[in-house]
């Protein structure tokens, strides 16, 4: 039998996940969790085969929850199962060397098929996700206003401080804060800083 965490917040889809896995004649669902802390917990105490995290949940995301499994050597293969096809997410669950990333739009079957096809070994990735590791993004996708933004941002400066240093108003900064985040694909300030650093875009 292939044992199954699965950890979802959203108790309608915990249950639903719950009773159609059940179904199936070689997996058993051994632990439901509400949140990432939760989901470590059940993964220490059953030692499944599988955990099915989503990202987006409280107290610890799944995405927390699958670096804690990688960083401890769990023999536990984690699935991420998410309705956010971002790049950013995809690229820390490639790191954290998660299993599988589908999104929650996919037939029950493909979950299904899944999971056999990970415990045979391999990683399945949603096809909306392969590309963004094919992606050309070498080159800045800033203009230079933003880059002046971000690398002010980077400084520690308020958008106060921002506005007040390139002659805008505050709304504006915040309109090019939430366009650079857009542009490189990530959740946050820090996020958007730490990938412009590292691709020497500061420079």
């Amino acid at each position: 039998m292939i044992r199954i965490v699965i950890a979802e917040d959203q108790g309608m889809l915990l249950g639903a996940l719950r009773s159609l896995l059940s179904m199936e004649d070689d997996m058993e669902v051994v632990g439901l969790a509400k949140n990432g802390e939760e989901a470590l917990a059940l993964v220490a105490e059953h030692q499944p085969d599988i955990c099915i995290m989503d990202i987006e949940m409280p107290v610890k995301t799944g995405l927390d929850a699958a670096e804690e499994l990688y960083s401890i050597n769990s023999q536990c293969k984690v699935i991420i199962l998410t309705t956010f096809a971002r790049p950013g997410y995809f690229e820390r669950a490639r790191k954290a060397s998660v299993r599988g990333y589908l999104l929650k739009d996919s037939p029950i079957e493909e979950l299904v098929s899944a999971i056999r096809t990970i415990m045979d070994g391999k990683r399945i990735y949603a096809p909306e996700l392969v590309d963004f590791v094919y992606e050309d993004d070498s080159e800045n996708p800033l203009t230079e206003r933003e880059s002046q933004v971000l690398t002010l941002v980077a400084e520690g400066k308020t958008t106060k401080e921002i506005a007040a240093e390139l002659f805008l108003s505050a709304g504006t900064v915040r309109n090019y804060i939430s366009t650079i985040l857009e542009k490189l694909n990530v959740g946050n300030r820090i996020e958007a800083i730490a990938r412009f650093k590292e691709k020497g875009w500061n420079k």
